[in-house]
């Protein structure tokens, strides 16, 4: 897909809709209707202001502008388009003309409506290619790029940000070292979701290095794990992950951050501290503080399952056990807990601790009527499995018994009738 042409006429770019050009022509005397209470205070404080600015234009353009504004935010997106295309075809000037139409460009980013935004942006380029915003403008243009899966442009664009500020001459020179740190942020975010790891990893590394370091370090490092990572590099992530950890406690990130820890820390065969990461994320508790409940279940119960199973397949039935007893109680219903308490008989069973193993089959059988007959049939094959294993371990443990006791008869036999196996003595001489 290929980026709209930034030299479209000014009026093809604009192209109001039917509505919008009825509203236009309407001028500010027609009542835009307005439907909700938001429109309404919008109108009133239009209709309020708009007598007294009569012999002041520029008031006027500024309270079009802001009446924009309340439509665009109470999403009366056909209204505020034709307040704004009203100010950009009007003698107003022309900061208030780019103000309106940067208000345009969010209104079709606020509708999903990408070429129209880059269009609208690329428009706002070539007719003030000297204004102090264009720093600002081209990272907006950047983002839209992405999003359009345009990741190449994304990424020139991010970098125009950067050679453009530098030429600048502005008082504004902290506000565009931030803008510079933001891009090459967008930078290294397009070149991960690239699947770019190698590059993305570097640019993260210079950010977090950077004499400034950037507004948004946490979440930068926390991609920069991710990179680490994806790229198997296991003790570096590991590093990373568990400063992270230390340097921002209420950072929502923290449950992937730990799972991707425990991962590294295993494949660095440190199994011990691994387990700790995992059973830290399971005791987490689920509350409306980041991170939200519904990314703690997930990272919870990704962890547990990964790493149990690769300490159980490994032969580490202990931890793998530890680890199983944990997940069992993140949720009572059949569909999660019926498969945990299974492979929590199957580690008991592997312990050589059958009656342990009996105890999980039986509480798994005895939820059969928690599934329903028309429940998932993954389930209903667990229970079956369940009752038939049980009832194999329960077969064995007699025989055991049995035999045990055979054996015991059998010794017992022998040292009662000694006498009858004893050599005869020998003859009187």
């Amino acid at each position: 897909m290929a980026a709209q042409d930034s030299n479209l006429p000014l009026s093809a770019l604009l192209a109001p809709s039917p509505q919008e050009q009825r509203l236009t022509n309407a001028g500010p005397a027609s009542s835009p209707n307005p439907t909700n209470e938001a429109v309404a205070a919008a109108w009133r404080f239009f209709t309020a202001t708009n007598s007294a600015v009569q012999k002041k234009p520029l008031a006027d353009f500024q309270t079009r502008l802001e009446m924009a504004r309340h439509l665009r935010l109470a999403r009366q997106f056909t209204e505020a388009a034709a307040t704004c295309i009203g100010l950009v075809q009007s003698a107003a000037p022309e900061k208030v003309q780019r103000t309106a139409l940067l208000e345009l460009g969010q209104i079709a980013l606020e509708q999903n409506n990408l070429p129209r935004a880059e269009q609208i942006y690329a428009q706002c380029l070539a007719r003030w290619p000297k204004d102090p915003g264009v720093p600002e403008l081209l990272l907006r243009q950047g983002i839209v790029c992405r999003k359009m899966g345009l990741p190449n442009q994304a990424i020139a664009k991010f970098y125009s940000v950067m050679t453009t500020a530098l030429v600048l001459k502005t008082e504004r020179l902290e506000f565009y070292k931030q803008l510079v740190q933001l891009a090459q942020n967008e930078v290294a975010q397009t070149q991960y979701e690239m699947g770019n790891y190698e590059e993305a990893a570097g640019s993260f590394d210079r950010l977090l290095k950077s004499d400034s370091p950037p507004v948004n370090c946490g979440t930068v490092q926390y991609q920069y794990v991710r990179c680490l990572a994806a790229l198997g590099r296991p003790g570096e992530a590991v590093i990373q992950a568990l400063d992270f950890l230390d340097r921002f406690p209420a950072a929502p990130e923290r449950p992937e951050v730990r799972f991707l820890c425990a991962l590294s820390l295993k494949q660095v065969h440190r199994d011990g501290e691994a387990l700790g990461q995992v059973l830290d994320l399971l005791k987490e508790q689920r509350t409306n503080a980041p991170p939200d409940p519904q990314t703690l279940a997930y990272w919870q119960r990704r962890a547990g399952n990964e790493l149990a199973n690769r300490f159980y397949l490994e032969g580490d039935s202990l931890k793998a056990l530890d680890i199983y007893l944990r997940l069992a109680s993140l949720d009572t219903s059949a569909e999660w807990q019926l498969p945990v308490w299974y492979q929590i008989a199957l580690v008991f069973e592997r312990l050589q601790q059958p009656a342990n193993a009996i105890d999980y089959l039986q509480k798994v059988a005895s939820r059969e009527k928690d599934v329903a007959p028309a429940g998932p049939a993954s389930l209903q094959a667990l229970i079956e499995m369940a009752k038939w294993r049980k009832n194999l371990l329960l077969w064995q443990t007699n025989a055991e018994l049995v035999s045990l006791d055979l054996r015991r008869t059998v010794t017992g036999l022998f040292h009662t009738n000694t006498d009858a196996y004893a050599l005869p003595s020998p003859p009187p001489q």
